[in-house]
């Protein structure tokens, strides 16, 4: 196996309760390391980019990249444009033919996120692409996107109305997670998370899952949200990983060893994960 679908590795786990994790790869050593760690687990894996990455890369650069690491593992992987307001980018990798994309227009109306992300939905299904829809500003700044405010909530029916009327293949909420680090322990609406999912049964997404508890982790997996956000502890584990080793050899100036351990430092941050999610040995 390899690539695959975004709704054919999201409908597997939304039908069996486990989550798989969408980690924010920076680079190709990032996106080899979450690889590997998905093969070691046998765990089906999202390469999971981030706008600024997508616009530094290139979409096409990108994905020639994935295809060409994800033919050499046997679990199913699938690559997703994070958090986008940009419709330009989302065609962008659309067309170059990316798997799967997150339309994020929480910053507009409500009938102007509606009308606009049901578009998006349009092109994309007609390049095979699926699409991941966002009513709710999530809380914090990720990639230069979002502020440490978020949006209100809106109404039950309204988010519902929503996911029914864009035909949105996942739908990511605001339940009380935020982007980056936490500064005191999230308040987190998981009857939200069993309402939604009970009135229109598609796989939710958790955004901001970088310090949340195992536990937290496992309610919200079994109530539905099964597609979980890491990025922070990627860029953190990533960055300590060169500190600590170029700390710990002053004197070495080989590339690759350095390299190789920064790598294997991300593969066993990006395993924990998968264990924890419950995806390990899904694959």
């Amino acid at each position: 196996m390899a690539v695959v679908p975004l709704k054919e590795i999201l409908g597997d786990a939304f039908r069996l309760r486990y989550g798989v994790g969408a980690f924010n790869i920076v680079n190709d050593l990032t996106m080899d390391a979450v690889l590997a760690a998905a093969e070691e687990t046998k765990s089906p894996v999202i390469v999971q980019v981030s706008v600024k990455t997508a616009k530094q890369m290139g979409a096409k650069l990108i994905r020639i990249m994935f295809e060409e690491m994800a033919r050499r593992v046997s679990v199913p992987a699938t690559l997703h444009l994070d958090h986008c307001p940009d419709r330009k980018v989302i065609e962008d990798c659309v067309n170059a033919g990316w798997d799967s994309v997150l339309f994020d227009a929480s910053n507009l109306t409500y009938e102007q996120n509606l009308a606009q992300t049901r578009e998006v939905v349009a092109f994309a299904h007609q390049h095979g692409t699926a699409v991941e829809g966002e009513l709710e500003a999530i809380k914090g700044v990720e990639d230069g996107v979002g502020n440490e405010y978020g949006g209100p909530v809106v109404a039950l029916d309204r988010a519902i109305q929503f996911v029914c009327e864009t035909g949105i293949d996942c739908f990511a909420p605001a339940i009380g997670t935020a982007h980056g680090l936490y500064k005191g322990e999230p308040k987190i609406n998981f009857e939200r998370v069993s309402e939604i999912v009970a009135a229109v049964p598609i796989p939710l997404v958790v955004h901001g899952g970088t310090g949340l508890s195992d536990t937290v982790f496992q309610q919200l997996i079994a109530r539905g949200a099964v597609k979980i956000n890491i990025s922070t502890q990627l860029k953190i584990t990533f960055a300590d990983s060169f500190r600590t080793y170029l700390a710990e050899r002053p004197a070495e100036y080989d590339p690759l060893k350095l390299l190789g351990s920064v790598k294997k430092n991300v593969q066993a941050m990006a395993a924990g994960f998968m264990h924890v999610f419950g995806s390990a040995g899904r694959a």
